[in-house]
């Protein structure tokens, strides 16, 4: 016999019991929002250890790594909202036309209202904490649906949200697709979603059906260009970090890094001595590495492990790494070349340890190649050369650029985060992330009694056309 507290409300439950909350929310304070930050500032820095020891045991994520890219971007994502609220929640005056005169105008950002939040494996706590709080910083309720592929730091994010709000303030749905597919044929008021442009479509089609607004975190194939001007070494270091963190597994990672020709075997060189130096500086191999990550699961090595094949078959070079190991789910970095535009690896998003090292004679090649593909999430230029720099911010279409370094972006909290068209929809963290759960409404307020639209209403005789005429030549 079914015990009461084995009861589980349905998502069109929670969604229905969010209602209420959502419409006193609306009103909510300052204080009241910054109270709901606080307590889940809190809890994370009081559940630090739970929080590693959860990635450690969906993939082997090295402690520090959780550190730098699961746990701080979270805290220092809300310290941000605490201090910039005030200021976000504040109506913003706007200046005033000379047609409205005696008019004034201001800008609201209230509530959209009830939120969902589906979210991804590869930062299983960050991407779904920190759309939380910019939903909170808004005033929205939410609903979390986490990935099943990281079973323990989904359990983990159902503890936090349950041991801070009520189901009808923030609630979590565990499960597989189906779950995921039936919340989104709820007419949430906006649906926060990170993952593949294939799924994002979904998510699209479904949200279109109630007309939600969505945010939409994508990916794709960020490609990184190594101008001739660029300091080998140094992109070098800095793109083996970037590539290789999280074992690969980032929608930011560099997909495939375009060498002049003629610095393809230099660059090569110190890319293998950084992989060393990183990950194997005892030589005991770098499987034996304590700070480098294991893949999610088997589906995923089998994928990673059918891209390098394709790519061996079909004649790339393995210029560092290459060994796999399925029982522990290892793929080492690895570095190819001589790539081909009919590989797989040049024509998915890797989402894993594989580099694919592409050559260029001149930047007019690389920028053609880069316009060839679907916009992608971030862009990375290493160079000296500013005019060049310039050239491709200029030139390109990405979600973010970066130069001389890679991934960094992520954590600047003054900058919007996100793509354009394949890599996303809508921008987040800080105020971009607080505006992507609110409506900015517009209000304006206009006198009582004799005022300039007064001179234009009917009857239209000569006077009122003289003045609409002179309206329309001068303003």
């Amino acid at each position: 016999m079914m015990q009461l507290s084995d009861f589980r409300p349905s998502p069109a439950e929670l969604f229905a019991s969010q209602l209420p909350t959502s419409i006193a929310w609306r009103t909510s304070t300052l204080v009241e929002r910054k109270e709901r930050l606080l307590k889940l500032l809190n809890w994370i820095n009081s559940h630090q250890e739970a929080i590693r020891e959860a990635l450690w045991m969906d993939f082997s994520k090295p402690a520090p790594e959780v550190d730098l890219n699961e746990i701080f971007p979270i805290t220092s994502e809300i310290k941000y909202c605490l201090k910039n609220l005030s200021a976000w929640m504040r109506p913003q005056p706007q200046p005033t036309p000379l047609p409205m005169l005696g008019t004034s105008a201001f800008v609201v950002a209230e509530p959209k209202g009830r939120a969902l939040l589906i979210t991804p494996w590869n930062f299983p706590f960050n991407l779904v904490i920190g759309p939380l709080v910019s939903a909170l910083a808004a005033g929205c309720t939410a609903i979390l649906k986490p990935s099943e592929y990281a079973p323990h730091t989904a359990q983990l994010v159902q503890d936090l949200v349950s041991d801070l709000f009520a189901p009808h303030e923030v609630a979590v749905c565990l499960g597989e697709k189906e779950v995921a597919s039936e919340l989104l044929g709820l007419p949430f008021d906006h649906i926060y979603f990170t993952g593949s442009p294939a799924i994002g479509k979904i998510v699209m089609r479904a949200a279109a059906q109630h007309l939600s607004s969505v945010t939409l975190e994508l990916g794709g194939k960020s490609p990184m260009i190594l101008d001739a001007s660029a300091d080998l070494k140094d992109a070098a270091e800095k793109l083996i970090w970037g590539k290789f963190i999280n074992c690969g597994q980032t929608c930011l990672a560099p997909d495939y890094i375009l060498v002049p020709e003629d610095k393809k075997e230099i660059f090569i060189g110190h890319a293998r001595e950084v992989l060393i130096r990183y990950y194997d500086p005892n030589g005991k191999g770098i499987m034996q590495s304590p700070d480098y990550a294991r893949l999610i699961n088997a589906k995923h090595f089998d994928r990673i492990r059918q891209l390098l094949e394709d790519s061996l078959q079909k004649g790339a070079l393995v210029e560092a790494g290459g060994e796999l190991d399925e029982e522990t789910r290892y793929v080492a970095p690895t570095l190819i070349s001589n790539i081909r535009e009919d590989m797989l690896v040049f024509q998915e998003e890797i989402f894993g340890p594989i580099l694919p090292i592409l050559t260029y004679s001149h930047l007019n090649d690389a920028l053609a190649l880069i316009h060839s593909q679907p916009k992608p999430l971030a862009l990375y230029f290493f160079g000296k050369d500013e005019g060049r720099a310039k050239r491709v911010m200029a030139e390109t279409s990405s979600g973010n650029l970066v130069i001389n370094d890679c991934v960094l972006h992520f954590l600047h909290s003054e900058l919007p985060f996100g793509g354009v068209n394949n890599s996303g929809i809508g921008k987040a963290h800080g105020k971009y992330g607080f505006l992507a759960f609110s409506n900015e409404k517009g209000v304006l307020k206009q006198r009582i009694g004799f005022n300039n639209i007064s001179l234009l209403r009917p009857p239209y005789g000569l006077r009122v056309k003289k003045l609409i005429a002179t309206l329309m030549k001068w303003f």
